[in-house]
């Protein structure tokens, strides 16, 4: 089965951000997202969970895209603009998709 080169770019930011972030990824040209909340994780600040938490103020998601090498610059810039203020990681890796012509 023949496969195509994407870019696989994951981005973790509060939850409160989602909107934002996904209007700013369409207004970019970025035609397809999946969002997942996160329930926990550790970084620089320690552990942490939603456990407790009341509302999704202080959670977090994770919003993924898969996209053509060729849109990743766009991606990046309107990702980041969101991103550079709040709390957040992006992460891209590449990726093998079938049915290239979905993205």
């Amino acid at each position: 089965m023949e496969t195509h080169p994407a870019k696989r770019v994951e981005i973790i930011i509060e939850a409160v951000m989602e909107r934002r972030l996904t209007q700013t990824l369409s207004d970019a040209g970025v035609t397809g997202y999946t969002v997942l909340p996160v329930t926990g994780g550790s970084g620089r600040s320690g552990y942490w969970n939603r456990e407790g938490q009341i509302g999704r103020a202080s959670g977090m998601v994770a919003v993924i895209c898969l996209i053509r090498p060729e849109k990743l610059d766009a991606l990046l810039e309107a990702a980041f603009a969101v991103v550079d203020r709040h709390i957040g990681v992006v992460n891209i890796t590449d990726a093998q998709i079938l049915r290239a012509e979905r993205f």
